[in-house]
C-alpha cells in the first residue's frame, strides 16, 4: 500500500485528489494539510510514501516544506511531487533543486496523477515528460558559465555518460539500450552516481546534470 500525503490549501483540490488516488487498490491518502507546515508535521509524524505539494500556499509554501522535509531523517523515505499551475515557474525549480522528485501541472489528467504517485513510490522521477527538462534548461541557461565541477571526478567516465543520459530523461532501459548494457547494470550505473554525488534521486542527478557543466541547455533536444 502506497502511503500519501496531500497538501494544498484549496480543500476542494484535496478532495478530489484524495477521491481519485483513494479508489485504487494500491493507493491510500493518511493525511491533509492546508500550509506547508503542516505538510513537513505530517510527514515526520506519518513518514508517507509520497508527498502531493502544492507549490503555493500561505505561510509556509511549499518549496520551504519541501527543503524542511528532505531535511528531516524522518521523512527520508517520502518522494515529494510538486503540483503547480505553470510548468515554466522558479518555484518548481527551485523545489527540484531541493530534493523533489518531480512535478505535475495541476490539470494534469487523473490517469496521469495516478501513475505519477507509483513512479516516484518506486524510487523513480518524474523526468520523462519534456516539460521538466525545458523547466530545468531553462533556468539553467540563465546560470552563470562554469567549468565541469570537481564532484564529476569521483565519477568513471560510464558513471558520467549514464548522467548524461539521465538528463535526457531516459529511463534505465532505455539507457541500457544506449549503452549495450543490461537494465540491471544500468540502474546501479545510476545508483552509485547518486550516492557518489549525494543526490536524493534522479531529478537531482538531472539538475546537477546542468549545473555543473556536464550537460548544456538543448543539448538533450
Amino acid at each position: 500500500m502506497i502511503s500519501i500525503v496531500l497538501a494544498d490549501d484549496q480543500a476542494l483540490i484535496r478532495a478530489g485528489l484524495r477521491s481519485l488516488l483513494d479508489a485504487e487498490p494500491d493507493l491510500r491518502v493518511v493525511g491533509e494539510a492546508g500550509n506547508g507546515s503542516e505538510a513537513a508535521a505530517l510527514a515526520a509524524d506519518l513518514g508517507p510514501d509520497v508527498i502531493l505539494m502544492d507549490i503555493r500556499m500561505p505561510g509556509t509554501d511549499g518549496l520551504t516544506a519541501t527543503r524542511t522535509i528532505t531535511a528531516d531523517p524522518r521523512a527520508a523515505g517520502a518522494h515529494i511531487v510538486i503540483l503547480t499551475t505553470f510548468d515554466l515557474d522558479d518555484y518548481v525549480f527551485e523545489a527540484l533543486r531541493s530534493g523533489a522528485s518531480g512535478f505535475l501541472v495541476k490539470d494534469t489528467e487523473p490517469a496521469e496523477i495516478v501513475r505519477a504517485v507509483r513512479t516516484v513510490a518506486a524510487g523513480d522521477s518524474l523526468l520523462s515528460p519534456r516539460a521538466t527538462r525545458r523547466l530545468v534548461e531553462e533556468y539553467a541557461s540563465r546560470a552563470k558559465p562554469v567549468g565541469l565541477a570537481p564532484q564529476l571526478d569521483f565519477l568513471t567516465d560510464r558513471e558520467r555518460e549514464v548522467m548524461t543520459h539521465v538528463a535526457a530523461g531516459l529511463s534505465n532501459d532505455e539507457i541500457a539500450a544506449a549503452l549495450f548494457i543490461s537494465p540491471a547494470t544500468a540502474k546501479t550505473h545510476v545508483s552509485r552516481t547518486m550516492i557518489k554525488l549525494g543526490a536524493r534521486d534522479r531529478a537531482q542527478l538531472v539538475v546537477f546534470a546542468y549545473e555543473t557543466g556536464l550537460v548544456k541547455p538543448g543539448w538533450t533536444d
